[in-house]
């Protein structure tokens, strides 16, 4: 990875702990008190962002039920749903953003979205929004990221679905366009994703070819593919969160509850923690441990001119002996003073 840029206070790129971004999408299920509990309970997981999406069912769809329009039967979550029907479902209302944007913002927490069209970042602009996203079937809008990218804001795409040829697109459209910085997100878009497809030896190619900071848009269940992608090099997580579950969220299958977000946020940032450095050898946390590795001890207490025996010399701990690789070549000497069981074996002693 080779570049930062910061979202809000934070900056993301390479040498930071882990972004942790937490996205509510439609698991309100249309209700602003809801909204605001999942907006409570993402900052106190401790994660760094809460991210929403802006559309309405109008702005990213039509109200046609053709087939074209109509999710493959056999999705494992949607199927048969008509897409009008489900954005209705799953949108936030633009009403909304204002109450959810202050309740995060007096956490502290930082807030941003993924505009579907001119309208959503128009009112994201009036809030303020410190980023956009562009999720990851937007991602060939090009039109769509130019007119982010005019913001100036740092922006976050998502590359589910798109090939070598379309992400380079999109980052010289978002890099001509003004935007304030890019993050690739490596992006599995199916929903639940299998974590056999995450693929995330992807993310240090993708930082290589583009230049940029690098993370992971996560649909897989569970935090262990989300954790595994900071030693790949992963510095941004988005997951989507719910409050339960068996509420049934329109996203809640692939959603993380309050509490398995609060281990993302632990567990990514131990992970970074562990990546440490290149260089093989002791570490300070085991210099104690170096004075209990095996080494050549009498155990018996020996008179001078006994012999050297596998009785009354062991490789035992702690340190402090001769190596217990000397043991051959002490074997059959003779002791040349009296010494005391419990004293480390040295040359000058036999």
């Amino acid at each position: 990875m080779t570049a930062t840029m910061k979202i809000g206070p934070h900056v993301v790129g390479a040498g930071e702990r882990p972004f942790v971004v937490a996205e509510m999408s439609g698991n309100h299920n249309g209700d602003l008190d809801r909204a605001l509990a999942i907006v409570d309970a993402v900052a106190a997981s401790g994660a760094h962002a809460l991210k929403l999406q802006t559309y309405r069912p109008d702005t990213i769809t039509i109200d046609v039920d053709t087939p074209a329009f109509r999710i493959s039967s056999g999705h494992e979550l949607w199927g048969g749903e008509n897409l009008y029907r489900l954005y209705e479902k799953a949108h936030t209302p633009y009403e909304f953003h204002e109450p959810i944007f202050e309740r995060a913002r007096r956490h502290g927490l930082t807030v941003f979205s993924s505009p579907f069209d001119a309208t959503a970042v128009e009112l994201l602009e009036s809030l303020d929004a410190p980023a956009y996203k562009i999720a990851s079937s937007e991602l060939v809008d090009l039109p769509l990221i130019r007119l982010v990218a005019s913001t100036g804001k740092p922006m976050v795409i998502s590359t589910g679905m798109a090939t070598v040829a379309e992400i380079d697109a999109a980052v010289r459209t978002a890099r001509e366009g003004g935007a304030g910085g890019i993050v690739l997100l490596a992006c599995t878009a199916s929903y639940p994703a299998p974590p056999q497809d995450s693929n995330l030896r992807r993310i240090p190619v993708l930082a290589d070819a583009f230049g940029v900071p690098v993370g992971l848009s996560d649909h897989t269940p569970g935090i262990g593919v989300a954790v595994a992608s900071v030693a790949l090099g992963a510095c941004f997580i988005e997951k989507h969160v719910t409050l339960d579950r068996a509420d049934g969220g329109v996203d809640s299958d692939f959603s993380l509850n309050p509490g398995e977000l609060t281990a993302l946020v632990e567990e990514s940032g131990r992970a970074y923690s562990a990546l440490g450095g290149t260089a093989i050898g002791p570490t300070p946390a085991e210099r104690e441990g170096l004075r209990f590795r095996r080494s050549l001890f009498v155990v018996e207490d020996v008179r001078a001119g006994d012999p050297v025996t596998e009785r009354n010399v062991r490789s035992i701990r702690p340190a402090g002996g001769l190596p217990p690789v000397e043991i051959d070549r002490v074997l059959g000497r003779t002791f040349a003073v009296d010494v005391p069981r419990g004293t480390p074996l040295s040359w000058d002693l036999i």
